[in-house]
C-alpha cells in the first residue's frame, strides 16, 4: 500500500499579500512541532510540497527529522484567488459548481485536475512508500472530493479552521482505499486571501 500523508499548513500570516510568499505566524511555526510529533513513529520515504512558503515550512522540520529533502511540485499550489473570493457565499457557489470562479480566480475543477495529476505522478513514482505532502485547505479539499464525490462545501468548512491538519490516504495502485485523520489543530481562519 502507498500512504500519502497530506499536511494542510499551519496558521499563515495574512498581513502578507503575496500568497506564494506568505509565511506562518509565530504561533503557526510553533504548531509545526505538532506535525513532527504526529509523524515521529511513521517511517517516511519521500517529501514533496506546494511551492508556497507556508506549506513547505509546515513540513520542513518533519522532513528534517526523517532525513528527507523536500521536492517542490508547482501543481500542488493553492487555488488562485480573485477579489472578495473567501466568504461563505463564494465558498457555496464554488462547491455547487466546480467550474465556477470569480473574476481573476481559479475554479475548483482546475485546482483538482492539477493536484490529482501531481498525486498520480507521486503514486506512480513512489509506489508502496510513505509520502508526506505539504498542501492547502482548498487544494486538499479538491483531492478529497476527487476520491469521495460526497465531500462538499460542508466538509470543506469543517476543515477550514484546521491548521495544521494531517490526513492519511491509503492507496492500492491509484485507488484510494483508506482514509484516516492523523492530526487536527483548530485555529480560527482569518483573512480574505487564499488559505
Amino acid at each position: 500500500m502507498t500512504n500519502i500523508y497530506f499536511v494542510r499548513h499551519a496558521q499563515p500570516d495574512h498581513s502578507y499579500a503575496d500568497a506564494a510568499l506568505r509565511p506562518l505566524t509565530e504561533e503557526g511555526m510553533r504548531d509545526t512541532i505538532r506535525v513532527v510529533e504526529a509523524m515521529k513513529d511513521i517511517h517516511l520515504d519521500y517529501a514533496i510540497s506546494s511551492p508556497y512558503k507556508r506549506s513547505y515550512d509546515t513540513i520542513k522540520q518533519t522532513a528534517d527529522e526523517h532525513g528527507l529533502d523536500i521536492d517542490i511540485d508547482d501543481r500542488l499550489h493553492e487555488r488562485i484567488s480573485g477579489k472578495n473570493s473567501n466568504n461563505l457565499e463564494m465558498f457555496r457557489k464554488r462547491w455547487a459548481d466546480l467550474s465556477f470562479c470569480e473574476p481573476g480566480g481559479e475554479c475548483l475543477n482546475s485546482v483538482m485536475e492539477r493536484n490529482i495529476a501531481a498525486v498520480n505522478d507521486i503514486l506512480t513514482t513512489h509506489r508502496d512508500e510513505n509520502i508526506i505532502v505539504g498542501t492547502h485547505g482548498t487544494a486538499l479539499s479538491t483531492i478529497l472530493h476527487y476520491y469521495n464525490k460526497s465531500f462538499g462545501v460542508d466538509d470543506f468548512l469543517r476543515i477550514i479552521d484546521f491548521m495544521p491538519y494531517v490526513i492519511r490516504l491509503g492507496f492500492v495502485g491509484v485507488d484510494c482505499v483508506e482514509k484516516e485523520e492523523i492530526l487536527i489543530v483548530e485555529k480560527e481562519f482569518k483573512g480574505e486571501n487564499n488559505h
